[in-house]
C-alpha cells in the first residue's frame, strides 16, 4: 500500500484528492506559520479501501502510531495520559466540502482517570468535565449509534432539576452526575461500556468517520452537490484547543469577504467559552466578530492579519474556523467559502481589480446556475405587507410556502406538489432531506456561520437565520411572533433571504434586477445600475468574447424572438411549427385529417397556409439577419383531434342524435388512434403520409422570406426535417422540399438561400450520420426525444413513476433529461458529429433539446464540437456564461 498517513507539515492545498480539503488546507497553513496545531491526516485511499473491504488497510495502524507518537513528542503529553493527558479530535474533511454532512468526535483520550488530569492541567474542574460529557454525547452517537435525543433529555432533564435554562448554569457537580448519566445510556442503548483505553476510543472513531462517508445525509448531499460517490473522506487527526476553558476562551467563524453579499469587510461570528460545535449548530447565539475586538483585542488583531495572508494566498473568499484558548488564536480550518450567487459575481470582479486574478479566472469563479439564481424573481413589497419578523440574510432568494416544522412532512408535501417553507429553532444534519424539499429555510437560532446558513448557500436555497423574534414551538408545530401573531403549520408566510426578513401570507414578486440588465431596461453604467450588475456585465462581456459556441434561442412567435435577442440570442435554433396549428387554427387542422378527397385536403392546406405565412413573416422579421430554424410539425395528428373515450362517450350519451360529422370525427379518431404515439405517425412520417403537408409549410416559409427580402430585410430561415431516421427519408424530403422553394423563387423572382437540414432525435440517425449528412446542410440534436429513444423512457411516465428511486439507488445521479447523459445519449452525438462531419465537412451542428440550456451540458457540447446550444430565451444568458467557461476549461476561446 502507498503511505496512508501525513504530518500536517507534508502536505499543501494541492492534495485535497488525496488529503481531502481540510487536511490539504491544514497542512497549507502550517507550511504558512500560521499557529495550527499539530496533527496528522489519514488518506482518502485508507478510506476507499476501509469502505470496499470493510476492515482498514495493511499497515495503517503502524503508520497512526509512528505519527502519534510524534505528535506525542512535539506536545510533550501522552493520549489519555492519566496525570496530564494529551486530547484529539477526530474530523472527517473530503476533497469537496460537505458541511455537516460527516462525522467528528472531539476529546478523544478522556476516561475516568484522564478527566481528572485534565481538570488539574486546566485548573478548571467544571471545563473538564464538560468536555467529558462532550466526548461521552459525540462518541455515543457518531460512533455507537445511540440516538442523541437521549442526551439532549438528559441534559434537559438536568437543567430542570436545577432550575436552569441555560447549559453554562450546571457546574461541575452537576456535569460530573451528566457523565455518569451518559455512560448509562450508551450502555443501554449500544450494549457495552464506553471504552476507557484512550487507543481503542481513537480506532473506533476513525472507522466511524470513514463510514459517514455513506451515510444517509452525505449519500444525499452528494448528489444535491453533484460530488463523485467515489471520492472518500480522509481523517484529520488534530491535538484539541479549547475554547471552552472560560470567559478568556471561545470559538468562532470567519470570512475574510461578506458570503452573502461580497462586501469586503469583517464578517464572522465569536462564542465566548464554547467550543466549534457550539457555533455552527446555532444553539446559542453567538456576536459578530467585531466584537472579538472588544473581548480580546490580541487575537483579533492577529485574526485580521491572519484572513488578509488567507485571502492573498488562496486569492478567493476565504472560510476559517479558530480557537482562542486563554488568550492564544489558534486556527483550526480554512477553506475557499461557499458564498450567494450576488456575492460571487461581485467577489470575482472585485479580485480582478485588486489585481489578484484576471478576467479569464474571474470567469471560472461564477456558473451558469448561479447567474440563473440571480434571475430569479425577487418580493414587491410596495403594496400592503405584514412584516412579522426580521433575522440574518443568511442566503437571498425569495421564498413562497405552507409552514412546516419537521423535515419528513416537508418532504411528503413537497412530493405532492405543495411549497413550503421549513421552520426550525436551528438545523441539524439530519434536516438534509427537508431543506432540499422546501422553498426557503427559517430558523429562529443562529448566523450566517450555522448549519443552515452553510447548507442553504452551498443549495442556493432561500434562507433567513436567527429570527429571534420567534418563538418556535416544534411540538405543537406552530411559532409565535410579535405582537400576539401566531402561525401553526399549514398557514403561508414569505420569507426575503436577501433582506431578513419574514413577512405573514404570499407577497407578489417581480422581476429581478438583473432581467432588467438582460432585457436593456437597466444600463450597467446608469445610476439606477449598481455593484452587482457591472460584475454581471463585465463577466458576460467576457464570457461572449471567449466562447466558441454560438448561443440560439427556441422561440415560436414574434414576441419570443424578440426577448431572446435582448437576451443574447445569434438566432433561434428551434421554431415549433405545430404551436401555430392550436387555438382557432385546431378546426382546420381537423378539416384537414377529416378530408376525404384531394380537393378538400387542398383546401384545408390552402387555408393554413396564409395562417403559417404570417408567423413566419413575424419571426423572420424579429430576428432579421440572424438564422431561423423552422422545424416542420411533428406530433403525430391525434393529439389535434378530441379524446377518443371523451368522444365514444359524447356519441354514446347522443345516440341517434349525434351529427354525421361527429360520426365521422370519430371514424378518424380511431383510425388515427396509437398505443404509443411517440413512436407512431410523426415528424418526417407524416410528410411522406399526408400530400401536400410538407408543401404548404415550405411555401409559407419562403413566401414570409421573399416578403420580407423584397422589403429590404435579411431574412434567413432553415428548414428543419424531425425524425428522420433513415437516409431514404431525408432524400425524399429534401426533394420535396427544394420544389417548394424553387416554385416561389419563380413566383416571386426572389431567391432567399434556406438551408435544409434534419432534427437528429432518434437513435439510427445518430447512427447513420455520414449517409444522412449527405442530404443534410445541418443537424439539430433534439435531445430531448433522443434521451428517451436511447433511454426507452416515455418522460411524463417516468419521472414521477420511478426517477426518485432511480436517484436513491444510483442508477443516475440526476435525471438525463436534465443533463446529457454522456456516456449513451452522449455518445450517440459525437458519433453523429464525427460521421456527419466526415461526410459533410462544413456540416453545421447544433443542440435544440432544453439541454442547450443546462450548463453541465453546454460544457459537454462544446467539447464535441458543436457549433451553437440552442435553449429557452430566458437561459440564453446562462448558456452564454457556460459556453465561455468551457472555452477557457479547454484551453480555447473564440474562433467563431
Amino acid at each position: 500500500m502507498p503511505k496512508l498517513v501525513y504530518d500536517f507539515t507534508e502536505g499543501n492545498k494541492d492534495l485535497k484528492d488525496l488529503l481531502g480539503g481540510k487536511g490539504a488546507n491544514l497542512a497549507e497553513m502550517t507550511n504558512l506559520g500560521l499557529p495550527v496545531p499539530p496533527g496528522f491526516i489519514i488518506t482518502t485511499e485508507a478510506c476507499r479501501y476501509y469502505l470496499e473491504h470493510g476492515t482498514t488497510p495493511e499497515g495503517l495502524d503502524k503508520e497512526i502510531a509512528d505519527h502519534l507518537d510524534q505528535l506525542e513528542t512535539a506536545i510533550g503529553r501522552k493520549l489519555g495520559d492519566p496525570a496530564d493527558p494529551l486530547l484529539v479530535s477526530v474530523r472527517s474533511g473530503g476533497k469537496f466540502s460537505m458541511p455537516g454532512m460527516m462525522d467528528t468526535v472531539l476529546n478523544i483520550g478522556l476516561s475516568d482517570e484522564s478527566v481528572q488530569g485534565l481538570a488539574k492541567q486546566a485548573g478548571n474542574e467544571r471545563f473538564a468535565w464538560d468536555a467529558y460529557r462532550r466526548l461521552l454525547q459525540m462518541f455515543g452517537k457518531t460512533v455507537l449509534g445511540v440516538d442523541g435525543e437521549h442526551f439532549e433529555h438528559a441534559i434537559e432533564a438536568a437543567k430542570q432539576a436545577k432550575g436552569v435554562s441555560n447549559d453554562l448554569e450546571l457546574d461541575a457537580a452537576d456535569l460530573q452526575n451528566l457523565v455518569e448519566t451518559f455512560k448509562g445510556i450508551v450502555k443501554a442503548q449500544a450494549g457495552r461500556e464506553f471504552p476507557q483505553d484512550p487507543r481503542e476510543q481513537m480506532t473506533l472513531a476513525i472507522n466511524a468517520v470513514f463510514g459517514s462517508w455513506n451515510s444517509d445525509r452525505a449519500i444525499l448531499y452528494r448528489r444535491q452537490e453533484r460530488i463523485p460517490s467515489d471520492a472518500g473522506t480522509a481523517v484529520n487527526v488534530v491535538a484539541m484547543v479549547f475554547g471552552n476553558l472560560g470567559m478568556d476562551s471561545g470559538t468562532g467563524v470567519a470570512f475574510t469577504r461578506d458570503p452573502g453579499t461580497g462586501a469586503q469587510g469583517v464578517y464572522g461570528d465569536y462564542l465566548q467559552n464554547a467550543q466549534g460545535e457550539d457555533v455552527v449548530a446555532g444553539i446559542r447565539n453567538t456576536v459578530p466578530l467585531q466584537d472579538l475586538e472588544n473581548i480580546d483585542k490580541p487575537s483579533y488583531d492577529q485574526l485580521m492579519q491572519i484572513m488578509r495572508t488567507l485571502e492573498n494566498h488562496y486569492r478567493d473568499l476565504c472560510d476559517i474556523e479558530f480557537t482562542v484558548e486563554r488568550g492564544k488564536l489558534w486556527m483550526l480550518q480554512t477553506r475557499v467559502g461557499k458564498r450567494t450567487a450576488a456575492a460571487a459575481f461581485r467577489i470575482a470582479t472585485q479580485l480582478v481589480d485588486q489585481g489578484l486574478i484576471d478576467l479569464d479566472e474571474a470567469l471560472t469563479r461564477v456558473s451558469g446556475a448561479e447567474l440563473g439564481r440571480l434571475m430569479f424573481p425577487r418580493f414587491d413589497t410596495s403594496g400592503e405587507v405584514t412584516k412579522i419578523a426580521t433575522g440574518v440574510s443568511a442566503s437571498p432568494g425569495a421564498a413562497v410556502g405552507q409552514v412546516v416544522f419537521d423535515s419528513p412532512r416537508a418532504v411528503e408535501l413537497a412530493a405532492q406538489g405543495e411549497k413550503v417553507i421549513l421552520v426550525r429553532r436551528e438545523t441539524n444534519p439530519d434536516d438534509l432531506h427537508g431543506m432540499i424539499a422546501a422553498q426557503g429555510i427559517l430558523t429562529s437560532r443562529g448566523g450566517k456561520t450555522s448549519h443552515a446558513a452553510v447548507v442553504a448557500r452551498g443549495m442556493g436555497k432561500t434562507c433567513v437565520c436567527g429570527a429571534e423574534e420567534l418563538d418556535v414551538d416544534t411540538k405543537a408545530k406552530k411559532f409565535t411572533a410579535p405582537g400576539g401573531i401566531t402561525v401553526s403549520e399549514g398557514d403561508v408566510i414569505s420569507i426575503d433571504g436577501t433582506s431578513g426578513v419574514v413577512y405573514l401570507g404570499e407577497i407578489p414578486v417581480v422581476a429581478s434586477e438583473v432581467v432588467r440588465y438582460f432585457e436593456g431596461e437597466l444600463q450597467p453604467d446608469s445610476d439606477q445600475a449598481d455593484d452587482l450588475i457591472r460584475a454581471v456585465h463585465r463577466i458576460m462581456v467576457h464570457a461572449d468574447a471567449k466562447r466558441r459556441l454560438g448561443v440560439h434561442a427556441n422561440a415560436d412567435t414574434g414576441p419570443d424572438c424578440v426577448r431572446a435577442r435582448r437576451f443574447g440570442a445569434e438566432g433561434v435554433g428551434l421554431v415549433r411549427t405545430e404551436h401555430m396549428f392550436l387555438g382557432e387554427r385546431r378546426q382546420l387542422v381537423e378539416d384537414l385529417i377529416l378530408a376525404d378527397t384531394q380537393e378538400q385536403r387542398q383546401h384545408a392546406l390552402d387555408a393554413l397556409e396564409p395562417l403559417q405565412r404570417g408567423d413566419f413573416v413575424e419571426i423572420l422579421d424579429a430576428m432579421d439577419g440572424l438564422p431561423v430554424t423552422i422545424r416542420l410539425i411533428d406530433p403525430p395528428l391525434h393529439e389535434f383531434l378530441p379524446d377518443l373515450t371523451e368522444l365514444s362517450i359524447k356519441l354514446a350519451l347522443d345516440g341517434e342524435a349525434a351529427t354525421e360529422k361527429d360520426k365521422k370525427l370519430l371514424g378518424a379518431v380511431r383510425r388515427l388512434h396509437e398505443q404509443n404515439p411517440m413512436l407512431g405517425l410523426r415528424g418526417v412520417r407524416l410528410d411522406l403520409v399526408i400530400p401536400g403537408l410538407l408543401n404548404m409549410q415550405v411555401l409559407a416559409i419562403a413566401h414570409a422570406a421573399a416578403e420580407l427580402k423584397q422589403a429590404g430585410k435579411d431574412p434567413r430561415p432553415e428548414v428543419m426535417i424531425p425524425l428522420v431516421a433513415a437516409v431514404q427519408e431525408m432524400e425524399i424530403a429534401r426533394e420535396l422540399t427544394e420544389k417548394a422553394l424553387k416554385q416561389v423563387v419563380e413566383e416571386t423572382g426572389t431567391n432567399v438561400h434556406t438551408p435544409i437540414g434534419t432534427m437528429i432525435e432518434v437513435p439510427r440517425a445518430a447512427l447513420t450520420a455520414g449517409p444522412i449528412a449527405a442530404s443534410a446542410e445541418f443537424f439539430s440534436f433534439g435531445t430531448n426525444d433522443l434521451t428517451q429513444m436511447t433511454w426507452g423512457f416515455s418522460r411524463d411516465d417516468v419521472e414521477a413513476a420511478f426517477f426518485s428511486r432511480y436517484m436513491e439507488l444510483g442508477v443516475f445521479g440526476v435525471s438525463p433529461f436534465e443533463t446529457i447523459d454522456r456516456e449513451g445519449v452522449g455518445r450517440l452525438v459525437d458519433i453523429a458529429v464525427r460521421e456527419g462531419r466526415a461526410s459533410r465537412p462544413d456540416l453545421h451542428v447544433g443542440v435544440c433539446g432544453e439541454h442547450g440550456g443546462d450548463p453541465d451540458s453546454v460544457h459537454f457540447f462544446h467539447d464535441v464540437g458543436l457549433d451553437y446550444v440552442s435553449c429557452s430565451p430566458f437561459r440564453v444568458p446562462v448558456a452564454r456564461l457556460e459556453a465561455g467557461r468551457a472555452a477557457l476549461e479547454s484551453g480555447g476561446s473564440d474562433s467563431r
